[in-house]
């Protein structure tokens, strides 16, 4: 059985495992994602504010979207940084890339760092809400230490920048 959302598909498959037992897998199938570091300065990144309705609340994140149909992860980057922050980058550095849920999505988030920004006017989604939040190393590090970070995404781009640590 397969069903199709807007982004997204669901299906349960047969799978041959590694000991050669067959198991059924609850797949979501996903086109991938990127996620953005968008340094205003060496000590300044932008985060959004950002109405999850998964979730109904908000969330505090990095900016980050969904590939499209056949678009590579920098051209995603570029296009979702100006988007959901309205400025744009010169400088792209990518920085690797994580698996959020493997037990069940074929989900693959590529992490990029952008730098040498520029104020672009972007257009969001219908269904995004977001503001922007400038926030120094320090601030970071304080919210993330109370809980006020929680999105994995953001976590993990944000670890590979040395922000965290």
């Amino acid at each position: 059985m397969k069903f199709q959302g807007k982004k997204f598909s669901f299906a349960v498959v047969k799978k041959k495992l590694p000991n050669g037992r067959y198991a059924d897998v609850d797949v979501i199938e996903h086109p991938g994602a990127v996620v953005i570091v968008p340094f205003l300065s060496r000590d300044t990144v932008i985060l959004l504010h950002q109405y999850r309705p998964v979730l109904g609340r908000y969330l505090l994140e990095l900016p980050a979207g969904t590939l499209e149909r056949d678009e590579q992860p920098l051209a995603c980057a570029r296009r979702e940084l100006i988007e959901e922050t309205d400025h744009k980058g010169s400088v792209f550095t990518r920085l690797g890339k994580i698996y959020p849920v493997p037990g069940y999505s074929t989900e693959v988030i590529h992490i990029f760092k952008a730098e040498k920004l520029t104020p672009q006017t972007g257009t969001k989604d219908m269904d995004e809400i977001i503001r922007t939040k400038p926030l120094r190393k320090s601030a970071v590090r304080k919210l993330f230490r109370c809980g006020g970070i929680t999105d994995a995404k953001t976590i993990a781009a944000l670890s590979l920048c040395g922000w965290l640590s």
